[in-house]
């Protein structure tokens, strides 16, 4: 896929934000940081971000992420979104002050860490929408308008 350098420059930006994502969820296992902390959680959560990095990472090569990739991301999010919209939602209409800047998530009070896992995969799933749409305009399957060249 042949991408103008400003999306190449962002796509790097991505693939770098995303993964960086995905290491910041090592930490989510650490019991110093985290009550009860799951591995399995954190493996998916990490696994998801990798995903996404990856997706972009396959622009950068000059291919575009399959259709049925992009889907399988996308499903990814709004899953992702799904399990943690309830502590959005308890963060913004709960009896506490909506807050994102809790330093630590505990089992008494997860709806600061689940609103940030809501806004990662929001942040996600703009990031497949943009892929999607840069296949769609840039792909190689793309036929030439009229007035390019």
């Amino acid at each position: 896929m042949k991408l103008p350098i400003s999306l190449r420059i962002l796509n790097s930006f991505a693939v770098a934000l995303f993964g960086a994502f995905a290491v910041f969820q090592y930490n989510d296992i650490d019991p110093a940081v985290y009550h009860r902390a799951s591995s399995l959680d954190a493996a998916l959560w990490l696994g998801f971000y990798a995903l996404v990095s990856a997706l972009f990472a396959l622009t950068l090569i000059k291919r575009s992420a399959s259709p049925w990739l992009l889907l399988l991301g996308a499903v990814a999010c709004i899953a992702k979104m799904g399990q943690t919209g309830w502590g959005l939602w308890i963060n913004i209409f709960g009896q506490d002050e909506f807050t994102m800047m809790q330093v630590s998530m505990s089992s008494a009070d997860p709806r600061v860490e689940l609103s940030r896992e809501f806004f990662g995969a929001v942040i996600a799933l703009a990031g497949i929408a943009a892929l999607w749409w840069q296949g769609r305009r840039f792909g190689p399957e793309r036929l030439p308008e009229a007035g390019d060249s």
